[in-house]
């Protein structure tokens, strides 16, 4: 008597579905630690306190301790580190901001700094070789040291002779 061979074609059926669903399975945790909660510490470094003009981190203002508890109430409602920053913008204005955003005006103060870096490189590369120029044709027109008389040309080699 033989078996029927249904069971290799479900087995088969089976494998592939496993297949096409196993990296859908394996995503679904990645996709939720792709949105990780805010850090409560890390936040507080980017934020100031509106009164006393210190990072959240260390201001002891009672506003200081109103927005701690606004960024824990956002956090607690799910929000991510860039809602939670537009919320406090939105609340407190652009004074909040610990590091100010870099457009408009604000762009200077990410600017500036590299381009006085790159003018000192410039000047010195422009000058320095001008610089060393000079020193070389000083020391060469430069007199010589007067020679010893010859009692102190003998006593100082006298006082060497015996050190030697």
């Amino acid at each position: 008597m033989s078996l029927p061979r249904r069971p290799l074609p479900r087995l088969l059926a089976l494998l592939v579905a496993a297949a096409i669903l196993a990296p859908a399975v394996a995503a679904a945790p990645a996709a939720a630690a792709a949105r990780p909660r805010p850090s409560l510490t890390g936040l507080y470094n980017e934020f100031m306190c509106v009164a006393c003009h210190e990072s959240l981190a260390v201001a002891q203002s009672p506003e200081s301790f109103s927005e701690r508890q606004y960024i824990r109430d956002l956090i607690a409602k799910g929000e991510s580190a860039a809602q939670i920053k537009q919320a406090m913008i939105a609340a407190y204005g652009p004074a909040v901001l610990a590091v100010p955003p870099a457009s408009g005006f604000n762009l200077v103060v990410y600017v500036l700094p590299a381009v006085l870096v790159g003018l000192g490189v410039i000047t010195l590369v422009i000058l320095l070789p001008k610089w060393r120029r000079r020193t070389r044709a000083d020391g060469e027109a430069a007199p010589s040291a007067p020679a010893l008389p010859t009692a102190d040309a003998r006593r100082l080699e006298e006082d060497l002779s015996r050190y030697a």
